[in-house]
């Protein structure tokens, strides 16, 4: 399977994806009176919903016809849909219970995991800078981790869940759109998502629209409602931005989401903060300088590719 070709939009469409999720936990929280299950129901069924009209402006149902067509392509989305509902999931949980940082901590291993996976499985080259972000980046999550004297079970998932997510996504991404991939993601996780909310409403328990105590005013269903492009269009970005870049380089861009993350958790949340985690903060600022400096030098020396085959039109 051939390396995702750079163009001009791959890394801004990654970093505006990681910029709004760097801003999720604010949403989340305001979400509260839901469980996390119940709030990743509601992100799979509206993000459905509005991954359909962009469906239909675009005309565009013929390429999710031909991924349901694709054995091989329909599996492997229906793994990422698997994954990014257990990253949904624990996201939440984790914000919910105030546990903020520990999302956080599991976006500053998820770089590590996707570096790891990029060399390991893709065979894809790590260039200096990277080797040395990843060893202080390593030394980070350790000091870290070491603070909180315990295992970090909320970060590792979320570290994992979308590191292989995001391996997926690039390997199907050169042959499947990210909307239409995203239509399909959101359809394999429909069925239950449906049942789920349909239990909860004849129950009496929903906090959307259902009869009982837990039911909320009209402004928290918007809220709720809004889950889907809140939810959608980071994806269809980090979907945009894997098809164009080498998985490494996707790598250098997760960390702007957990440092959002951190600083939320830290000035408007109020969570604890220890030493250990401010050493760790510290260690992965570093890494970002190497990686950024060393990523402005290389993009001036490289040729901008406009276009791709495949890809949809800007």
């Amino acid at each position: 399977m051939p390396t995702p070709t750079p163009s001009r939009w791959g890394a801004p469409a990654g970093a505006t994806a990681y910029l709004l999720w760097g801003l999720i936990p604010l949403y989340i929280s305001a979400l509260a009176p839901a469980g996390a299950v119940e709030i990743v129901a509601h992100r799979v069924l509206w993000s459905l919903g509005l991954c359909l009209l962009l469906l239909a402006v675009t005309r565009s149902f013929g390429a999710v016809a031909a991924i349901v067509a694709d054995r091989r392509a329909l599996g492997m989305l229906a793994l990422a849909a698997a994954l990014i509902a257990v990253n949904w999931v624990t996201y939440v949980l984790a914000v919910s219970t105030h546990h903020t940082a520990d999302a956080a901590l599991g976006y500053f291993i998820n770089p590590i995991v996707t570096s790891v996976l990029a060399v390991a499985v893709l065979r894809e080259r790590l260039v200096r800078s990277q080797q040395v972000a990843l060893g202080l980046t390593v030394v980070a999550v350790l000091v870290i981790a070491v603070g909180y004297g315990r295992v970090p079970w909320l970060a590792l998932v979320l570290a994992f869940s979308f590191g292989l997510y995001g391996l997926i996504k690039n390997r199907v991404g050169t042959q499947v759109g990210a909307l239409p991939g995203l239509t399909v993601e959101t359809a394999v996780l429909a069925p239950v998502s449906l049942i789920y909310l349909v239990v909860l409403a004849v129950t009496g328990v929903g906090a959307f629209g259902g009869p009982g105590e837990v039911a909320g005013p009209v402004w928290f269903g918007l809220l709720l409602a809004l889950s889907g492009p809140i939810t959608a269009i980071p994806l269809l970005l980090f979907a945009t931005a894997a098809r164009r870049l080498p998985l490494a380089t996707m790598a250098s861009l997760q960390y702007i989401a957990p440092i959002m993350q951190l600083g939320v958790a830290v000035l408007v949340m109020h969570e604890p903060m220890p030493a250990a985690r401010w050493i760790g903060f510290g260690l992965v600022w570093v890494a970002l300088v190497v990686i950024t400096i060393d990523g402005v030098r290389r993009h001036r020396r490289q040729p901008v590719v406009t276009t791709e085959p495949g890809a949809p039109a800007a």
